[in-house]
């Protein structure tokens, strides 16, 4: 059957899924989505993204299951076993099972178990960057024995998928050892500029910061890991708990990894608490300037 006539149901209808959901609901494809949070909070945006698009909402995982030929997860990366455990029972034999989650190797080749022993035909994903920038298109490696049956399908489907391996935990180990520079690097920003700016020596650290790397703007590169980790902080600080996993898993004790998931939590935290602003509201984690948001922290860290 072409790609193009499946039935895609994606599992997790938080910001990945909703954009997946558009660009594929734009070729005409159809698309049906499950949440937890369809129960409760943040329910009354996804059912009207969901009517906005087109997009069939379901009532369970086996829901999603019974109708798809390629079910996509989506969820934040401690649920990703989760999911597979809830899908697989009800996976149509031959669908494919696309797991998106930023989870590690093990978490991977755990739920690979469990939808292959089902009849379905599980694959490894592994984003590489953030995805509203590329939306479908952004790199994504696949992994795992059905990968390469699946590689031509995505491709039709819009995604821009390259094969990492046929071995599961390839791709994933990949994008884990990637996040422990990423991700410990925005954690590292927010609280190197944070320091600089309760000491008043902001400028003197960018200005040394642009000397050492001259390729970065550091202003700019500032401004955007504060607004990220405000607004993802949670998703962020779950995912670096599975680097800091997949890491140990390599017989390393991951410092760095787990001091990267406090200090995003922290944030998270502060944003659930109201600090930055109100969730959901245009000017939510928008400023410009990384200094206003550091300066709330300071504020709040006086208060405390």
């Amino acid at each position: 059957m072409d790609a193009l006539q499946w039935h895609v149901g994606i599992v997790g209808y938080g910001e990945v899924g909703r954009i997946l959901a558009e660009d594929l609901r734009a070729r005409g494809v159809a698309v049906s989505a499950f949440d937890l949070k369809l129960a409760g909070d943040g329910a009354q945006a996804m059912r009207a993204h969901a009517a906005q698009h087109g997009v069939a909402l379901a009532g369970s995982h086996a829901e999603i299951a019974r109708d798809a030929d390629l079910v996509l997860s989506a969820v934040t990366a401690s649920q990703a076993v989760a999911v597979a455990e809830a899908v697989a029972p009800a996976i149509r034999r031959g669908a494919f099972f696309l797991d998106f989650n930023s989870a590690s190797p093990g978490a991977k080749i755990r739920a690979a178990g469990l939808v292959d022993a089902s009849g379905g035909r599980y694959v490894e994903g592994a984003v590489m960057t953030s995805v509203p920038p590329y939306r479908i298109r952004v790199p994504l490696l696949l992994g795992g024995g059905h990968a390469s049956e699946l590689a031509p399908a995505l491709q039709a489907l819009g995604f821009a998928p390259k094969i990492a391996s046929e071995r599961l935990g390839i791709a994933s180990a990949t994008k884990m050892c990637r996040s422990v520079m990423i991700k410990g690097l925005e954690a590292m920003i927010i609280e190197s500029f944070t320091a600089a700016r309760h000491y008043g020596v902001e400028d003197q650290v960018l200005a040394s910061l642009a000397e050492t790397f001259p390729g970065i703007d550091w202003e700019k590169q500032g401004a955007y890991f504060f607004q990220r980790v405000i607004e993802h902080g949670r998703r962020r600080s779950e995912e670096v708990r599975e680097v800091a996993v997949t890491v140990r898993e390599a017989g390393l004790e991951p410092w760095s990894a787990a001091g990267t998931a406090e200090r995003q939590a922290w944030i998270a935290d502060l944003a659930d608490a109201g600090l930055f602003g109100e969730r959901g509201t245009p000017g939510f984690a928008r400023s410009a300037d990384w200094r206003t948001e550091a300066d709330r922290i300071l504020a709040q860290l006086k208060k405390d």
